[in-house]
């Protein structure tokens, strides 16, 4: 029984089509897949290049039912003004307090500060809300 040949003899045909469309298609995905990593990187450069003002609590403390103090940490650009939003909780995760602190010394880079929250019933946690630039 003599065997059947399932491709054509190499080199005598040149490249199949097949073969031509594989690499085409490889091509085109490089290129997609190096301009994903360039749009992801101009995205995460431009978030953390952009932030003019970030903050941090350190801690905080609950000290009465009507206030809480917490110790924020604010790092910006000498020059640069804005806010920082706090928040206060309940146990049961209902808002109880909320203050906007004015960041606006010029000529520091980092700012240290104690602030007082007043709530209206007695609140379990603080947080930063958000910080904005003007």
């Amino acid at each position: 029984m003599a065997a059947v040949r399932a491709q054509l003899p190499e080199g005598r045909y040149g490249r199949s089509a097949d073969d031509r469309a594989d690499r085409k298609l490889k091509i085109v995905g490089a290129g997609l897949g190096v301009a994903l990593l360039g749009v992801i990187g101009w995205f995460g450069y431009d978030y953390i290049a952009g932030q003019k003002i970030s903050a941090e609590v350190i801690k905080f403390s609950v000290t009465s039912n009507t206030e809480v103090q917490v110790h924020l940490e604010v790092r910006k650009n000498a020059d640069t003004t804005g806010s920082c939003t706090l928040r206060s909780r309940s146990a049961d995760g209902s808002e109880v307090g909320r203050l906007d602190v004015a960041v606006g010394q010029r000529g520091t880079t980092r700012i240290d500060e104690v602030v007082k929250v007043r709530t209206t019933a007695r609140g379990t946690s603080a947080e930063l809300v958000q910080c904005t630039a003007r």
